[in-house]
């Protein structure tokens, strides 16, 4: 993958390439952002260019060693990631021990560190030795959803490149470009972490029935009845749904957020302005501090879920909370 296919992250591509062009490479680099901002690909593109031999600041695709690094052979390349929760020590030795060999081509080993802050100390202790003094010439990549969490000593010794998250706006244009449905794309932009993610759960029917069986219970919900909550026994848990439960929480939350948004008049800022005719209507029936009440219930429903509480009693107890 070349840096030009990767979204945005445009301070964290001219970092790398002007290392690149400049021949002036780091030993060791932490990428540290949110999931989804594309800290592994920027981090294949970066060590595919490594390893290319023409040495530019892009990666030439053609020739032998982009090509093992396409295919997934390249003995110069490495990818360790948790074994479970953790990293653990053994795998840091490992690497090492790979790495007391010097490479087969004469250019560095490049080594990537998937979720650096779930090292044990004494993988991270193991890893900081390494780092200060590696055998053969080396490249060291680690990623981090949260940069503090790795041992200050290593972050100390290695370059930082911050990933900032994901633009919505960005991913809708090149999703809308596709043809996909825009009031689907206005929400998934939202859920999903990038473009993959989201072109995974377009393509689900039930992501639009999903979608629909929401406003209905919005809808339903800011009436003050209990219709809603027959509504989602029937269509959710009796429809076949009851398997999605999480993206209803999620895309609930975006249905308070453009009430918020309405009442405040950034109507540019709304996720469903397809409905905005009974968005409108709904939004001033509530005062602005019930509807944030609203995303943090919705929120705390998720990680309800996510403990592994009965689906059902999650959302009975989340359309009773949202309409008092």
């Amino acid at each position: 993958m070349s840096f030009q296919e990767i979204i945005g992250q445009d301070i964290a591509k001219q970092m790398l390439q002007n290392g690149l062009r400049n021949q002036k490479i780091s030993h060791a680099y932490l990428f540290s952002g949110p999931a989804g901002s594309g800290q592994m690909k920027m981090a294949n593109s970066f060590a595919q260019a490594l390893v290319c031999i023409h040495k530019g600041d892009e990666a030439c695709g053609e020739c032998i060693q982009c090509r093992k690094m396409k295919n997934g052979n390249h003995p110069d390349f490495h990818v360790i990631e948790p074994d479970g929760a953790s990293i653990k020590i053994e795998q840091i030795r490992d690497i090492q021990r790979i790495f007391s060999y010097r490479s087969e081509s004469g250019n560095r080993k490049i080594y990537i560190i998937k979720d650096a802050d779930k090292m044990t100390i004494q993988a991270s202790n193991s890893l900081l030795k390494f780092l200060e003094e590696p055998p053969a010439p080396a490249v060291a990549i680690l990623l981090t959803e949260n940069a503090q969490s790795v041992l200050p000593t290593i972050r100390s010794r290695t370059q930082p490149i911050v990933f900032t998250p994901p633009d919505p706006q960005k991913m809708a244009q090149i999703l809308g470009d596709e043809g996909f449905p825009m009031p689907l794309v206005r929400c998934v932009v939202h859920i999903a972490s990038d473009l993959d993610e989201c072109r995974e759960l377009l393509a689900e029917n039930w992501f639009a029935e999903i979608r629909n069986v929401m406003l209905q219970l919005g809808k339903e919900s800011a009436g003050r009845g209990s219709m809603s909550l027959i509504t989602a026994q029937q269509k959710l848990f009796k429809g076949g749904l009851g398997d999605h439960i999480e993206p209803v929480f999620d895309l609930f939350h975006l249905w308070f957020k453009d009430m918020i948004h309405i009442q405040i008049g950034r109507h540019e800022s709304i996720v469903f302005i397809d409905q905005l005719e009974s968005l409108s209507k709904v939004a001033t029936t509530r005062d602005m501090q019930h509807w944030i009440s609203c995303m943090s219930l919705a929120a705390e429903c998720k990680k309800m879920l996510r403990s592994h509480v009965n689906p059902q009693l999650c959302m009975e107890q989340f359309l009773i909370g949202v309409s008092g």
